[in-house]
């Protein structure tokens, strides 16, 4: 069986009279990218963090000096093509830059999108100046495939259907394998399938989704992307009307009591340990898909009716509160399943002649038509905040057109999975551009994550970066044609562009720094309509914001999509092996901008190193405290500061936003109704929770945990003994929810753990 069935137009078929013309944004005429930088070698190891054993092992890669070792060990060990020690091997960040490149700049001559050969040199040298100075990056299934002899395929995020036939649900499980052997995941919508309370046509009783939900989460289970470098991510949904609703709620909260019992009797349950395999549904993230309907008879006190799947009767009805509160005790008691909020996600569908959007990917930013995909980028917003503390609008919204350019330009040469996705993605072209570092940035310019000023500049970006999108959208529209599905959907489409605007005027500005970007936000959108309105638009979607994970370690990130930062310290590896502790980039930077002196900026670092937070930080205001709020720690953001924040996002972006609403672990099964019952009333698309300790597997904990532990006898004073400031460490990957993390454990100079 071929792994891709697509077939890729011809690109003479594509080609256009008129082309664009590029501008230069970072690049020196005549000067190429790579010789303006200082480049060293690295040796790259990794370790199994339990044995010691080396697991991976690359010397002499070449990387810019500037780039970390843990960026330049990500890039090395999951992103290099070739078998290690063997003369194909990728090597230097030059050979993977390149192979991307020009693969896209070729395509892009091919297919008509220049005016000139000399457009095209601007359009290479400008992305590769901007994935080497980590400005922005593709999504991972770019740099695993692009250029390489595997088949072409770009896209990060799949929606698939399944219909209610033995024949479709067996073709589900195929089409997701291979997705996944692709480096990608896949959601989808089973609520199609009839439930477990009607009757098949021979008579007999039907097995219901949750019972087809095993044999697909256990091929998922076996099946790494990409080959080896991460595990399937997948996403499934049922419709709060569906009647097996209630068993599919309960699902993973069941499997979780499970796995504390298992743990308990002695089974290594840990994430990644070798008994989790023993239990089921731990490769998909559940979410319930919600409609007005329903969230109106539970804010009402009413009830709620389920409907048979072949017939669409009422074969049961339902109290919504109390429907509604067993959503939000599975959430609570293991982080599933999230919420999709039904009819808001329809009315912002710029393709619903077409049909409906039932589904999202994984991760749930990417939300369109049944069989579509989507190709994403990140672009790293801290690198656009300017030594006197405003952000360079202007240069931000030029590389959004260069980079929409680019993933508009993959589809032409993309290879798809399915005849089906190749068809619905080449008619409807959706791109996913999106951000990182958020996080980083609003705490470098002195702004709690939780403000009316933090958001009111997180809606700014948010705003221009999606009507800069849309205008390259237009624009390519009049040079190589409006995406084929646009003329069934023009109305549609033109009232979603205008939606986005009106969000847009009706933001209100805080500050100045917001002010500025606002400004260049209102002027992009007018061109946006203005030249949407006479070319049509080239995509039908044109943005996101993804979890950023692997790819934001690439950059360099602090944090990672939309989210504030974990924490105020983190470790960072050495080039000569070992680890240091190191306080947030970020934090003088702010400190600075919020007007402090150096000599209190060195104290306050300081304090901060030694104790992981800020409370009594030597001559640092209370009431700048809230600058340095974190998702974890001694000041955690409020769980309606989250909902805030992405309030504020998302009327500007094409799809939703992948974000986690970060809970403590005493927070109560209401604080969680109260979350996702917001997340309606605020306008969301989508909505998931994590409160600390729920799960057993849990890979990042906040320091304050082991305070819940058991006391024990102690029959010593403990005496601190300090790390040196250069140790050995060791660093093992884990994955949640489809987005990839590290951990790092540091050691004494006797092997003994000092720290993680």
């Amino acid at each position: 069986m071929p792994e891709t069935v697509s077939t890729r137009p011809s690109a003479t078929a594509s080609k256009s009279k008129k082309g664009l013309r590029i501008e230069r944004i970072f690049t020196t005429p005549g000067v190429h990218p790579y010789d303006e930088v200082t480049w060293e070698r690295r040796d790259v190891v990794q370790t199994n963090w339990k044995s010691g054993e080396v697991i991976f092992e690359q010397r002499g890669a070449e990387f810019p000096d500037f780039w970390s070792v843990n960026a330049s060990t990500i890039v090395t060990t999951k992103y290099f093509r070739g078998v290690v020690g063997t003369d194909n091997r990728e090597w230097s960040l030059k050979q993977l830059i390149d192979r991307v490149v020009l693969t896209y700049t070729k395509a892009g001559k091919d297919f008509g999108y220049f005016a000139a050969d000399s457009d095209a040199e601007i359009f290479e040298h400008e992305l590769t100046w901007a994935l080497m100075h980590q400005v922005f990056s593709f999504n991972s299934p770019v740099w695993f495939n692009v250029g390489t002899a595997a088949p072409q395929q770009v896209s990060a995020c799949f929606i698939l259907s399944v219909d209610d036939t033995m024949d479709s649900i067996l073709n589900w499980y195929r089409e997701e394998g291979m997705i996944f052997k692709g480096g990608s995941g896949a959601g989808l919508n089973l609520s199609r399938i009839r439930s477990s309370k009607e009757l098949l046509k021979s008579g007999g009783t039907a097995s219901g989704p949750v019972s087809f939900m095993r044999g697909a989460d256990a091929s998922a289970g076996t099946i790494k992307s990409g080959g080896a470098t991460r595990r399937a991510a997948k996403m499934v949904v049922l419709d709060i009307d569906h009647p097996d609703i209630e068993e599919f709620i309960e699902t993973k909260a069941n499997e979780e009591d499970k796995i504390r019992a298992l743990r308990d009797a002695g089974f290594d349950m840990d994430l990644g340990g070798k008994d989790i395999v023993s239990v089921q549904y731990q490769n998909a993230n559940n979410s319930v898909r919600v409609s007005d309907e329903f969230m109106r008879a539970v804010e009402e006190g009413k009830t709620f009716g389920l409907r048979a799947r072949a017939t669409g009767e009422v074969i049961e009805t339902v109290d919504a509160r109390e429907l509604f509160r067993k959503v939000s005790v599975a959430a609570w008691g293991c982080a599933d399943p999230g919420i999709q909020y039904d009819d808001t996600i329809n009315d912002w569908h710029t393709n619903p002649e077409t049909g409906r959007i039932n589904a999202s990917n994984p991760c749930s930013e990417y939300m369109s038509l049944d069989n579509s995909s989507c190709n994403l980028a990140s672009i790293n917003l801290l690198k656009f905040l300017k030594e006197d503390g405003s952000f360079d609008a202007t240069n931000f919204a030029k590389l959004v057109e260069v980079v929409i350019t680019a993933m508009d330009i993959s589809i032409c040469f993309a290879d798809f999975p399915t005849e089906a996705i190749g068809d619905t993605t080449r008619k409807y072209r959706q791109l996913g551009i999106g951000y990182a570092n958020l996080g980083a940035l609003l705490m470098a310019s002195g702004l709690p994550y939780d403000s009316e000023g933090g958001r009111a500049l997180a809606g700014a970006i948010t705003s221009l970066m999606t009507g800069a999108a849309y205008k390259r959208s237009a624009e390519l529209a009049g040079v190589v044609g409006q995406y084929e599905g646009y003329a069934r959907n023009a109305d549609a489409h033109t009232r979603v562009m205008r939606k986005h605007a009106a969000a847009n005027d009706a933001s209100r500005a805080v500050t100045t720094l917001d002010k500025d970007v606002h400004r260049e936000a209102t002027k992009a959108w007018a061109d946006c309509l203005k030249i949407g309105e006479k070319n049509g638009w080239r995509n039908a979607q044109a943005s996101v914001l993804a979890p950023t994970g692997t790819i934001g370690l690439m950059m360099d990130c602090d944090t990672t999509g939309i989210e504030p930062d974990l924490a105020l310290v983190k470790f960072k590896k050495l080039v000569g092996g070992g680890s240091m502790q190191i306080v947030n980039q970020a934090i003088p930077r702010s400190l600075r901008k919020l007007g402090y002196t150096e000599e209190t900026v060195e104290a306050i670092v300081e304090h901060i190193g030694t104790t992981g937070n800020v409370i009594d930080a030597p001559g640092l205001k209370p009431e700048h405290y809230s600058v340095f709020d974190c998702a974890m720690g001694a000041r955690p953001i409020a769980a309606m500061g989250h909902v805030h924040m992405m309030a504020a996002c998302q009327p500007f972006l094409s799809g939703a936003i992948s974000k986690t609403v970060n809970l403590p672990s005493e927070a109560t099964v209401e604080e969680v109704e109260e979350v996702y019952f917001q997340g309606w009333k605020y306008g969301l698309k989508a909505l998931a929770i994590y409160r600390d300790n729920c799960k057993v597997g849990q890979p990042l904990s906040d320091a304050r945990g082991a305070q819940d532990a058991a006391p024990a006898e102690v029959s010593a004073v403990a005496t601190r003994r300090r790390l040196p400031k250069s140790r050995p460490s060791l660093t093992t990957s884990f994955t949640v929810g489809g987005a990839e993390g590290y951990m790092t454990a540091g050691s004494y100079e006797d092997g003994s753990l000092g720290e993680v």
